[in-house]
């Protein structure tokens, strides 16, 4: 093998530890996606949501945990997360529409804005799937809808929560 080969093989694989290094740094001074509610960029010209009286937090929502069964990952939910099975809800998030149009009546609630047209912003823990009576029109803010919520343990997608027969409220 010759030096100038050498070199650049070299080169690449210091270049490639040193990548590898500042990503497992940035992971290690940020929240993890995928895990808690989500990550907002800092960069995002949209605000974080607030939490709000008489709507579920995002943060009880995320206080779900994960246990290996078998072959997959199983959530363990606290006993006031599952409290809020079948009960009538209000949740708020950022639209992340299912189907083609401007007007959704199924889509999901995420708890922070997508950054990103092909990225999923959070883990099962920060997303609400909906199903809504009427169209909801798709909007870049934060809207609210009041469903009956049921807490999914063993959902084929791996959602961990649903809004049915969601109404849009007033923000």
């Amino acid at each position: 093998m010759n030096s100038r080969r050498c070199f650049s093989i070299v080169a690449v694989l210091a270049l490639t530890l040193a990548l590898m290094q500042g990503m497992a740094g940035a992971q290690a001074q940020s929240p993890a996606i995928g895990q808690g509610p989500g990550y907002h960029d800092p960069r995002s010209p949209f605000k974080p949501l607030q939490e709000r009286e008489g709507i579920v937090a995002w943060q009880l929502l995320s206080s779900v945990t994960t246990k290996a069964e078998k072959n997959r990952l199983v959530p363990t939910f606290p006993g006031s997360v599952q409290a809020l099975d079948k009960q009538k809800v209000k949740v708020q998030g950022f639209m992340l529409p299912l189907e083609p149009g401007d007007k959704q009546r199924h889509f999901l609630l995420s708890s922070v804005p997508t950054s990103c047209s092909f990225c999923v912003p959070a883990g099962p823990e920060g997303l609400v799937e909906v199903r809504s009576k009427n169209p909801v029109r798709y909007t870049l803010e934060p809207v609210v809808v009041e469903g009956t919520m049921a807490v999914l343990s063993d959902d084929p997608y791996g959602m961990y929560y649903r809004v049915s027969d969601a109404q849009q409220q007033g923000n």
